[in-house]
């Protein structure tokens, strides 16, 4: 029996597209046809929640530009154009790729290869240059400085705890915000996390991350224990809101609020908080570990980089003067 998958291009109209036949002409748009609620939540499951939502926002602006799919490639290559004038070079090619993948999975060919578009975006990546605006780390000593500033309110206790974790574990925020008390593993050197999805691991085979007891008095491990004593979290989530009256609910923080504590922390330290965000924590145990000496190798069992070429954007600014090459001679 012929399997379809319906895929819907943003408008009223729906397709589906023949999944059995290994040949490219039998990929045409098709009417849609019925699938079982199965197998529409493995479909919707093939992308992370985040890639989704992304890919939802940069269809729904190409369409209100007044383009559809599909998209001949000179008409999309005005519409880079028309976005160089006012987005950023990384948009642009976020929003290149989610055109691409709505072309794919509607059956149609992608405009994205065509000559006159691998052009355009090239000329734009000239002319704009593609160095991205990224987030400042917050390295061990500022982050010591945020810490001292905070009370020991309920609110402090978690973010204290959060932070603490974030920065040790170099945790993306939907990492931070995803673990469960079943996550942790208490053992005599410290806890060890098991990170069961990231983003660069969306089939769930996992990775576990050691957090050693500190030789300081802001220990994540034991800040966490007491922010999960005092709140008396024994099970679900282990970051969860907290309203204006210090009540913890049981839902599991978002992503967007980790980068909210981030902010609003650093700036009652003093620090401007336009320059950080939540990836700060992840950034600043990278470079933070960097200026202290550990190798990479060290860093990336931590950080859960696959080579020294992606952990190296990650050690950011501060450590430009560790074994600088002219420092050696002058």
């Amino acid at each position: 029996m012929e399997k379809q998958i319906i895929v819907r291009n943003g408008g009223d109209a729906s397709y589906a597209i023949n999944c059995n036949s290994g040949n490219p002409r039998d990929r045409r748009p098709q009417p849609a046809g019925l699938i079982s609620e199965p197998l529409q939540r493995f479909i919707t499951s093939s992308l992370s929640a985040g890639t989704q939502r992304g890919y939802a926002a940069d269809l729904a602006h190409f369409r209100a530009s007044g383009r559809n799919i599909p998209c001949p490639p000179y008409v999309l290559a005005e519409y880079l154009a028309d976005l160089a004038e006012t987005h950023a070079v990384a948009t642009i090619q976020r929003r290149l790729a989610a055109i691409a993948k709505a072309h794919r999975a509607l059956g149609h060919d992608d405009p994205c290869r065509a000559e006159i578009v691998k052009s355009t975006m090239s000329g734009i990546r000239r002319t704009k240059g593609t160095a991205q605006r990224e987030a400042r780390a917050l390295q061990r000593d500022d982050l010591f400085s945020v810490l001292e500033r905070m009370g020991d309110r309920t609110i402090d206790l978690r973010d204290r705890a959060l932070l603490l974790i974030g920065f040790a574990g170099a945790f993306r925020r939907s990492e931070l915000v995803g673990f469960d008390c079943s996550d942790v593993e208490h053992g005599g050197r410290g806890i060890v996390l098991h990170l069961r999805r990231s983003k660069t691991d969306q089939t769930g085979q996992g990775r576990k991350i050691a957090i050693p007891h500190g030789r300081t008095r802001w220990c994540p491990v034991r800040h966490l224990a007491d922010w999960l004593a005092h709140a008396e979290i024994e099970e679900g989530p282990l970051f969860r809101s907290i309203d204006r009256h210090g009540n913890i609910a049981p839902d599991r923080l978002s992503g967007e609020a980790v980068s909210t504590i981030v902010k609003k922390r650093v700036e009652a330290a003093g620090f401007d908080p336009v320059t950080f965000s939540g990836h700060s924590l992840r950034a600043g145990l990278a470079t933070s570990a960097a200026m202290a000496g550990a190798s990479s190798w060290k860093i990336r069992q931590q950080t859960g980089h696959k080579s020294d070429a992606m952990l190296a954007r990650y050690i950011r600014d501060g450590d430009m003067f560790t074994g600088n090459a002219a420092g050696a001679v002058l």
